[in-house]
This record gives structure tokens, C-alpha cells and sequence, in this order.
């Protein structure tokens, strides 16, 4: 039987850890479905995610013919879940530098949200095994998104996050261009402005020990101008265009 909640894996290159993470996350104490989205790794993560899907049916595969971005990835998966029906919609990295076991903390946040945001800074800096000038860089950038778009939240550059479905189908997924860091901002923001409730679920973030980060100078030059058409988009405004309910 289909559980109502369904956690999304991009993939590229996670041979090593996709067994770990099926194990924990089938092993949570709340009932969850898998989607793993595979950028055709050439690392054999897609054909091992088909392997767990042929034994577990709550494991489940998309296979995109190339790594297009992340941003890319989450819609592609966000578009499944609604399709399916899901109530609620995780998106989470692979390399375990979100500990599945807060799972369970963003599902009993839901009741008043409609999007569960994992911050590493709310009430203080929870970051394992980053450099300071990777820490001080993300830190920044949280200040600067709320100094330009008004938006509240302490970590909008955050991906472990859980989406009530009337949020994911409010998004506008087949409008959204940006990916990495961008994506997670322009994703909170058009939920914030239109008036969405929005819940921050303090985290402990552990950066991956195998395999590569995904970070470039790239995606940070995208973000930082992403930030600025978020602000044109929502009228100049720094604040919702509608508030939300109480």
C-alpha cells in the first residue's frame, strides 16, 4: 500500500551511499516512500536504486538522460508525487548531510505548514565539517536573501525540506528556471510571498564525507542574482502580498 508521504533523493554519483539511506529511511518510525531521481550517474547509482525498487515497492526510479541540475531533478520528482497524490513531499540530499532520522520532526511541524524548512541556523549554527570560509559564505547569504526580499527565514538556502501538497501545486513548477542554491530560494520565496505558511525545523547539517560536493562558483553567481528578480517578481515589495492564515 502507497504511504501519503514521500521522501525525494536526486542522484548523481551515490553508488556508496543509496544503500545506507534506503536502509535508514525504510527503518523510520513514520512510514515513508522513496523516490530516487538519477542524472544517469556513471557511477551505476541508477541501475543499484532499480535494484531496490524491484525488491522494496515502496522505492520508486526516474531516469533523466543527463545531469541537467538539481533545481531540474526536484521538479521532475515534485511533478511525480503530485501525479501520485502524496500529501506531503521531501526533498533531501543523498550524501547524508541531512540525517534522515529528523524526518519524524518535519512531519509533526506540518500541522501548522504548508512547507517545513530544515534550518542549520535557528537558534544558533548546527554545521559539521565545513570550513569557515564555506560556513561564513553560506551565513552571508542567508543575511543578504532576507535583507533584499524581506523574507523571514534563517536558512532559505537550505534542501531538506517538506512540502504539503497544496504548496508543491501552488509553486508553478513548469515556470521555474533557476537550480542549486537559487532554486532553494526561489522555491521558499514563492510560497512566502503569496502567503503559505512557512516553519522552521532546526537541523544538524553534516557535510558529505565520500564523494564530491556539488558547490561552484557558478551556482553562487546565479543565486546572488536570483535574489534580486525574486524581489522584482513580488512588486518591491519585502513582505507577502497576501498574510497567512493565524
Amino acid at each position: 500500500m502507497r504511504r501519503d508521504t514521500l521522501v525525494i533523493v536526486p542522484t548523481y554519483n551515490e553508488r556508496e551511499n543509496l544503500l545506507p539511506l534506503a536502509d535508514r529511511l525504510m527503518g523510520l518510525p513514520v512510514a515513508v516512500d522513496l523516490l530516487v531521481v538519477d542524472d544517469n550517474s556513471p557511477d551505476g547509482t541508477g541501475q543499484m536504486a532499480d535494484d531496490l525498487a524491484a525488491k522494496n515497492p515502496a522505492v520508486h526510479v526516474v531516469h533523466r538522460p543527463e545531469k541537467v541540475g538539481l533545481g531540474r531533478a526536484y521538479c521532475t520528482g515534485f511533478a511525480w508525487a503530485l501525479e501520485r497524490g502524496y500529501e506531503f513531499v521531501f526533498e533531501m540530499d543523498g550524501d547524508f548531510s541531512h540525517n534522515p532520522a529528523d524526518i519524524p520532526a518535519f512531519l509533526e511541524a506540518m500541522p501548522n505548514a504548508d512547507l517545513a524548512l530544515g534550518s542549520r541556523y535557528a537558534n544558533g549554527i548546527r554545521v559539521i565539517n565545513w570550513p569557515l570560509h564555506r560556513l561564513l559564505l553560506s551565513v552571508c547569504a542567508a543575511r543578504y536573501v532576507r535583507l533584499v526580499t524581506g523574507m523571514p527565514v534563517t536558512d532559505p538556502t537550505g534542501g531538506f525540506k517538506c512540502f504539503r501538497r497544496q504548496a508543491l501545486a501552488a509553486i508553478g513548477l513548469d515556470t521555474i528556471r533557476s537550480n542549486g542554491y537559487s532554486f532553494q530560494i526561489e522555491v521558499t520565496h514563492r510560497l512566502w510571498r503569496v502567503g503559505l505558511r512557512i516553519v522552521e525545523v532546526p537541523i544538524i547539517f553534516t557535510d558529505r564525507f565520500q564523494g564530491t560536493s556539488k558547490m561552484s562558483s557558478k551556482i553562487v553567481r546565479e543565486a546572488l542574482g536570483m535574489v534580486w528578480r525574486l524581489w522584482f517578481q513580488n512588486g518591491l515589495r519585502r513582505s507577502p502580498r497576501r498574510r497567512p492564515p493565524p
